[in-house]
């Protein structure tokens, strides 16, 4: 009972979701401690208390997996300096053990593998340690085939510092001021992201085809797409007439729209769109971040909360902060919902491949089978619930 009020959330309240980890975590320890204490570690509690598991956290399809994954990012992110190397180990361990009882893991993979991505990415990684202990741990549990596209995504990031390192050797004799980094991401590994067309300035549309002859001589006959919605930049930025120097950590997105100001000092939200080709909804966010956040580098006229297409934008030459070197956040969406659910359905049209390969292999060794025999020995192949 206990455990159903934990994890089932009859009103779909999103504050009692943020703690249900957690007070599993909990509940279990205080399970386990009493079956230690009182009944001697006897193996018919812990049988019990392994079934109660199961049940109720299968009560609710998808979202303990979810939040699991999610769980665990927060743990692994950059911020988390809460615990030392051995406690996040133990933590880890903990987590696993409730991620046993869940039957269909292949939820948490997609949403673990879509936060690793993201941390990868960002550079938000508190350890590579602890990330790739996560890894092995997983993959004892659920077998190599589970994390293969995970372990592929460290290899890529592995094999992207020595492309990155011999292409700067190779710029040695273009001399320039940009500092160009690329991740060279295989597609099979990493989340899908949408493709987005935006306009480049021209330095790095001549940078890209600089790096794309580069890595294009080394490996014939690949295919490069440039993810911009992925990318962030380093910008040198001058106020107060020229006498204040600052250094702005911001995406590629963000740093488009910053640049026209080095054309000039105002303007409305459909030159930017035009110059920029970025699309609107994805414009509001970032010029939100950069007009209506902690740190404003241009300024919003009216000004507001909310970015509307009437608006007028005008560089804040008069931006003061302590710091030499800010980072302006992207105001990335906390996960939105259609992110979530696309991340879901995902999963469940993997899971119709992973049926028809069942069949095929089933039928394959059996030849011929009644149909509810056919039945029963999916169940017994298939790692998630079915109907």
């Amino acid at each position: 009972k206990t455990g159903c009020l934990i994890v089932v959330n009859p009103t779909n309240d999103p504050e009692k979701d943020k703690d249900m980890v957690q007070k599993l975590l909990d509940f279990k320890d205080k399970i386990d401690n009493i079956i230690a204490e009182c009944f001697g570690k006897n193996e018919k509690f812990i049988n019990a208390m392994k079934e109660s598991f199961e049940s109720f956290i299968n009560q609710r399809q998808n979202k303990p997996a979810e939040l699991i994954a999610k769980y665990v990012d927060s743990k692994l992110r950059a911020g988390n300096k809460e615990a030392t190397e051995e406690e996040l180990e133990k933590l880890l361990d903990k987590i696993l053990v409730i991620f046993r009882f869940i039957h269909g893991k292949d939820v948490f993979e997609a949403f673990y593998k879509k936060d690793l991505a993201k941390r990868l990415l960002v550079g938000k990684s508190a350890s590579v340690d602890a990330e790739k202990s996560m890894l092995s741990k997983l993959k004892q549990e659920c077998g190599s085939a589970f994390t293969s596209k995970l372990e592929g995504m460290f290899k890529d990031m592995e094999l992207s510092k020595d492309i990155s390192l011999a292409f700067k050797q190779s710029l040695q004799s273009v001399n320039d001021s940009i500092d160009l980094t690329v991740n060279i991401l295989t597609q099979g590994y990493w989340p899908a992201y949408p493709v987005v067309e935006v306009h480049l300035p021209s330095e790095m549309l001549r940078y890209q085809e600089i790096f794309k002859k580069f890595y294009l001589g080394k490996h014939s006959g690949r295919k490069l797409q440039w993810q911009p919605t992925l990318g962030h930049c380093v910008l040198k930025a001058e106020f107060q007439n020229y006498t204040v120097r600052k250094e702005i950590q911001v995406s590629l997105l963000q740093t488009l729209c910053l640049l026209l100001f080095n054309e000039g000092d105002e303007y409305t939200f459909s030159d930017i769109k035009t110059a920029t080709g970025i699309d609107e909804m994805e414009l509001k966010r970032t010029l939100q971040s950069l007009a209506c956040g902690k740190a404003r580098v241009i300024y919003k006229i009216p000004k507001g909360k909310d970015v509307n297409e009437t608006d007028t934008f005008r560089f804040a030459d008069d931006f003061k902060h302590k710091l030499y070197r800010i980072k302006i956040n992207q105001i990335q969406m906390k996960e939105t919902q259609e992110e979530n659910t696309s991340t879901t359905e995902r999963v469940f049209q993997d899971r119709q491949y992973q049926v028809d390969a069942a069949v095929v292999r089933i039928m394959k060794t059996r030849k011929t089978l009644s149909h509810n025999l056919l039945i029963s020995e999916l169940f017994n192949q298939l790692k998630f619930p079915v109907k």
